[in-house]
C-alpha cells in the first residue's frame, strides 16, 4: 500500500487511526452514502439515517 503523503495526511488528520488508516464512525462503515463522518465524532447527525428507536414518525 503506497504511504500517505504531508498534505494528504494533514487533510484526513480527523479521520486516520493510530495505525494512520482511514477510519469512520460506526454508523458510516456500512453505509452507501458518500457523506461520511470520523471516527472520532460522538453525536453523530446524518440525513440518510433514520433509528427505529427515534419514533418520530410514529402513529401511537
Amino acid at each position: 500500500m503506497p504511504r500517505m503523503s504531508k498534505k494528504r495526511k494533514q487533510e484526513w488528520a480527523l479521520f486516520l487511526n493510530e495505525r494512520n488508516r482511514i477510519t469512520y464512525n460506526e454508523l458510516c462503515r456500512k453505509c452507501q452514502h458518500d457523506c461520511k463522518q470520523s471516527f472520532r465524532v460522538t453525536v453523530i447527525e446524518c440525513p440518510n439515517y433514520l433509528s427505529k428507536r427515534k419514533g418520530e414518525n410514529r402513529s401511537d
